[in-house]
Formats: C-alpha cells, sequence, structure tokens
C-alpha cells in the first residue's frame, strides 16, 4: 500500500473517488425512502431502481469505447458535470412529481454508465497491472467510506429536508469530487495515454466483449455474475420494505443500517489489499458469496425474534466484510484478464450484465412483495446468494491454486498477471 500511496495521481483520484461515491450514495439511499414513503408503493421503488440500472445496459457500447478512446481524467470531470446538471430539477423539493424523478434518476444512471469504467480503467492507468491488487483493496477501503458518509447523510437529508437537502448534499460531494479531478494527472504508469482508435463504436466494444466471453474460466463466473446482480437488485427495494414496515423504523434508520455496512467493509477492504492478494480472485468471489447469502438469510429471519435496531446495526456491520469481498473478487477476476487498452469495454459489458440483473431483481421484488409478503422474497434473495457461490464452486473445483505470487492468466495470446482479488 506504501507504494500506491506513494503514487500522487492515484492518491488524488482515490480522494476524488471518495467524495463521488459518497454523493452516489446519498442518492441511491434518499430517492428509493422518498418514494416508499410518498407513496407506499413497493413497485414504484421498484421501478425507480430499475430505472437507475437500465441505462448502463443501453449505453454499454458507447460508455466502454468512451472511456478507451478518449482522456479518461477529462471524460470523469465532465461526467461530473453533467450529473450535476440533471438533478437540478429535485431542487423544486416539496411537490417533486415522481415522474420527473424517475426522470432524473435515469439521466444520472446514463452519465455514471459512462462514469464507472472510466474510472475503474484509470486505476489501472495510473498504477499499472502489477499493483492492481493493492488499488482495488484501497479503493474498497474507500468506497466503505463513503457508503458509511453517504448512505447515512442519504437517510438523514431525506428525513430533516427532503429532496431539496438530499440534492444539496449531493451537489456539494460531487463538486469536491470533480476540483479534485480537474487537474491533470502527471508521472502516471506505463499507460499514459489512451491511443484513439478509428474502428466503428459497435466493433470497437465488440473486440471488448470477444475479450471477455473468450476466456473459458468466465462461463461459470457470467452465470454467478447474473445471480448476485439479482439478488441486489432485490435487495435494493425489499430492504426498504423491511426497515421500514418489518423493523417499523423510520429513513434515518434506513440510512444508519446501508451505512454502517462500511464498517465491516473497511477490514475487508484492507484484507483483501494485504492478506487476501494471494488468494486466486474467483475464490474470493465464490466464498464472498456465500458468505453473504448465509448472513443475509440470518439477518431476515431474525425478524421474527427481535427487531431491536442496535441488534441490526451490529449483524450490518458484519455483513459488510463478504459483500466487499464479493465485490473485490468479481472486479479483480475480470480486470485482471484485460489488456489495459480494452478495460473500459471489458468493465462496461460487465457493468451492463450487472445493472440488467439488478433491475430485474428489482422489480420482481417491487412487483412481488405485496404478494408474497417481505418474508419469503427475503429468504429468496438470500438464497440466490448461496446459489451463485455454489455455481462459482462447482465452476472452479479443481481448478484453483494457491501460489506465491499474481494468478498468470492468457488473453488472446498475451502473458498478464491477473490481481487476486455489493451489499446484501
Amino acid at each position: 500500500m506504501r507504494k500506491l500511496l506513494a503514487i500522487p495521481a492515484f492518491v488524488r483520484l482515490w480522494v476524488a473517488a471518495f467524495f463521488g461515491e459518497t454523493a452516489e450514495w446519498i442518492l441511491q439511499v434518499a430517492v428509493p425512502l422518498f418514494l416508499f414513503a410518498s407513496t407506499g408503493s413497493a413497485v414504484a421503488t421498484g421501478l425507480s431502481v430499475a430505472l437507475g440500472l437500465l441505462p448502463a445496459v443501453l449505453l454499454s457500447p458507447v460508455a466502454g469505447v468512451v472511456a478507451d478512446r478518449w482522456n479518461r481524467r477529462v471524460v470523469l470531470v465532465a461526467v461530473s458535470a453533467g450529473q450535476a446538471v440533471v438533478v437540478l430539477p429535485l431542487l423544486a423539493g416539496v411537490g417533486v412529481p415522481v415522474a420527473l424523478v424517475y426522470a432524473v434518476m435515469t439521466g444520472q444512471a446514463g452519465l455514471a454508465s459512462v462514469f464507472e469504467p472510466a474510472r475503474n480503467a484509470l486505476v489501472q492507468e495510473l498504477v499499472g497491472p502489477g499493483e492492481m491488487t493493492g488499488a482495488i483493496g484501497l479503493m474498497s477501503v474507500n468506497g466503505s467510506v463513503a457508503r458509511l458518509a453517504g448512505g447515512w447523510a442519504g437517510g438523514v437529508l431525506v428525513g430533516w429536508g427532503g429532496l431539496h437537502g438530499v440534492v444539496l448534499g449531493y451537489l456539494g460531494a460531487l463538486a469536491i469530487a470533480a476540483v479534485l479531478l480537474a487537474r491533470p494527472f502527471r508521472g502516471v504508469g506505463p499507460v499514459a495515454a489512451v491511443a484513439p482508435e478509428k474502428e466503428p463504436v459497435f466493433s470497437a466494444w465488440l473486440t471488448g466483449l470477444r475479450e471477455l466471453t473468450g476466456d473459458r474460466r468466465l462461463r461459470g463466473t457470467g452465470v454467478a455474475t447474473v445471480l448476485i446482480a439479482i439478488a441486489q437488485g432485490m435487495f435494493l427495494v425489499l430492504f426498504v420494505v423491511f426497515v421500514l414496515e418489518v423493523l417499523d423504523g423510520n429513513e434515518a434508520d434506513a440510512g444508519l443500517l446501508r451505512g454502517v455496512q462500511a464498517i465491516g467493509g473497511l477490514g475487508a477492504g484492507f484484507a483483501v489489499a494485504t492478506i487476501a492478494r494471494r488468494v486466486a480472485p474467483v475464490k474470493l468471489l465464490a466464498w464472498g458469496s456465500l458468505a453473504t447469502g448465509v448472513l443475509s438469510a440470518l439477518v431476515w429471519n431474525l425478524a421474527f425474534a427481535t427487531t431491536a435496531l442496535g441488534l441490526y446495526v451490529g449483524l450490518f456491520m458484519v455483513v459488510g466484510a463478504p459483500a466487499v469481498v464479493t465485490g473485490a473478487g468479481l472486479l479483480s477476476h475480470l480486470q485482471g484478464g484485460a489488456a489495459p487498452e480494452r478495460a473500459g469495454r471489458v468493465l462496461s459489458t460487465v457493468f451492463a450484465v450487472l445493472a440488467a440483473g439488478g433491475a430485474a431483481g428489482a422489480l420482481l421484488a417491487g412487483a412481488l412483495v405485496t404478494v408474497t409478503g417481505p418474508a419469503v422474497l427475503l429468504d429468496v434473495q438470500a438464497g440466490i446468494y448461496v446459489l451463485a457461490g455454489l455455481v462459482l464452486l462447482g465452476a472452479g473445483k479443481g481448478r484453483w491454486r494457491r501460489s506465491g505470487g499474481p494468478e498468470v492468466v492468457t488473453v488472446e495470446g498475451c502473458r498478464l498477471s491477473s490481481p487476486p482479488v455489493t451489499s446484501m
């Protein structure tokens, strides 16, 4: 980690990522709470979650190519400015039509679909492939702290100042991130610039897709990724129902529970950056998914015995650890095999799959929760995580190994170092 923290460009991106992710968590927590409190409808809440995910599917070809073809720092600044403009209509506060909230969330998601692959590819550009494991671990730590700050702030702001307060908090965090990214990076790693390509956008995206699907080992990972995405999408809707109806809590309680998952995630992030760097990334993904499913089932079913908020604060802290391990394992497993000049396209495709599965899970949960009740669907959500872990363990049986250094993979004839390396 010392080597990474000695790279000024990475440190600046790391700090900017904290404020950018804090802003995102403010919206992610506040908007579903606002809609459920305003409409009382899980369907409306699920639709808002889906609209926040589907643009990543539709814009995946463009987002990946943009991340690979243009200066990634400039892309991040431009997207941040666009996100600030798109959210301004919500400053109207009281009486904002639900349709306008949907439109804003769709616009935010469309811009985020460009932001995420560009930022993650920029990490690889700044530190080089040899330091990706530590970099991903540190970014996970960063994300956990941002989740704690943004999740708590989102719940408090929507309960205290409505959408007006939420937007002001969001714009403040986003502005700090943009200022940190405004100055060009100097003295960066071995891939200091992204070479422009004359290949058409869709054809260029297909090149990245072939790199992703051409690896035989990723097929089992692909199935597990879809399952994890569906479980996460269900969680985003069911969590709101669980806190407000099952636990009889309020918006601030929901923000607190989403935020404290970051405390367990902090320890997991440091572990990924240090101890777990010698473990195969897909193994982290498998066991992280299994542990998330088992702990989720414990949390959901404990409500039959007690609804004491303090107990759930502790449990949500614990469950944050395997969630971070799962995310870090997935990202490292996929990104470690991607050539730097195609990393944006590979990542945008993965994010598209995650978004599609998440949208499906959110819509499914929103439509069924009034029919089955939250208890049944919460157990299904936990079971899907367990199934994903079992799929990975079955697909990887006899193929994983522990070694003294990074795992080595081959992609299109190139020998690359693969660094061994999502809420419930």
